[in-house]
């Protein structure tokens, strides 16, 4: 039902690759989804994908200016107390994010600028990308016109890559620093998922509708991707997740697994859904004067 769609928002929607390191050594892969709303480089995501952009330049700044005390430092027998005393100046601990690098995947030859907008109250941003020559998405966006057809009930899908699989980083030991590499795999799968409207998200201090719940999770990685029809209309973007108590609580309920009696427990949840409204982003891109298209 939803493949012409999913092929045509596939030309605009893109991932966001990101790589992190821990003080303990730990380098982790994530991902997040953006997409495009015209053919100059202007795309929008979630404001706390866009966050991820400013902390790495606090994070990787940070680590910059310890590493340049930590090779102050005497190799000598109190190195590695000095080293720990270190630590503790900078707050590091072994869980601690100590890099953070983000690949903007499939989308120009180069970039020199981002200039990131970020909604004041929703979870909705625009990033403005620059000084690239080349653009390597196909189309773009088109919003669906008509609010009105967004109604409980209504079937609907998102996508966008949550589940990182890409592996081609690693961390350089001469330059203590972790590193995009040409080998390994470079891509994560995109993965669409679909439910129907249950319910619409409205501002407190206003009571005017802002997101739309939808039956079915977000998942991790999805978030600022599109909320489409089969038309492949943009209804919306992928924003976060409720977690909503069904209530069916089962606490130490007999069994048999395996030919052993046994007790289980278990606190059901019902996971739904919430992305930003249509209206709330076309709104957005006309206060910074953005062009974007409709249709439907």
């Amino acid at each position: 039902m939803f493949e012409p769609a999913i092929e045509k928002i596939l030309q605009f929607t893109r991932p966001l690759h990101s790589i992190s390191r821990t003080y303990g050594g730990l380098i982790l892969p994530g991902t997040s989804t953006f997409f495009f709303v015209n053919g100059k480089g202007v795309a929008i995501t979630c404001k706390h994908v866009m966050n991820l952009i400013p902390a790495a330049d606090e994070i990787n700044r940070t680590f910059l200016h310890f590493k340049e005390e930590r090779d102050r430092i005497p190799k000598d027998g109190k190195y590695k107390r000095n080293l720990q005393g270190l630590g503790t100046k900078y707050k590091y601990h072994p869980d601690t994010t100590i890099q953070l690098k983000n690949n903007f995947l499939n989308c120009f030859d180069k970039i020199e600028e981002i200039t990131c907008h970020a909604h004041p109250t929703i979870d909705l941003a625009i990033l403005e990308f620059k000084g690239f020559n080349k653009v390597y998405y196909d189309s773009y966006a088109h919003f669906v016109k008509d609010s009105s057809k967004i109604k409980q009930g209504k079937y609907l899908c998102r996508i966008g890559f949550p589940f990182p699989e890409f592996n081609n980083f690693k961390h350089n030991p001469d330059i203590d620093d972790i590193e995009w590499t040409s080998t390994g795999n470079p891509n994560s799968p995109s993965f669409p998922i679909d439910g129907i409207i249950t319910r619409f998200v409205a501002d407190p201090a206003t009571n005017g509708i802002t997101g739309i719940e939808m039956s079915t999770p977000g998942l991790k990685g999805q978030s600022g991707g599109p909320l489409f029809d089969t038309d492949g209309n943009i209804y919306g973007m992928q924003s976060a997740t409720n977690h909503l108590h069904l209530g069916f609580d089962i606490r130490d309920k007999e069994i048999i697994q395996d030919g052993r009696k046994g007790k289980v427990s278990n606190y059901p949840f019902l996971h739904v859904g919430i992305c930003v409204h249509v209206d709330r982003i076309k709104e957005f891109l006309t206060h910074h004067k953005i062009e974007f298209s409709e249709a439907g």
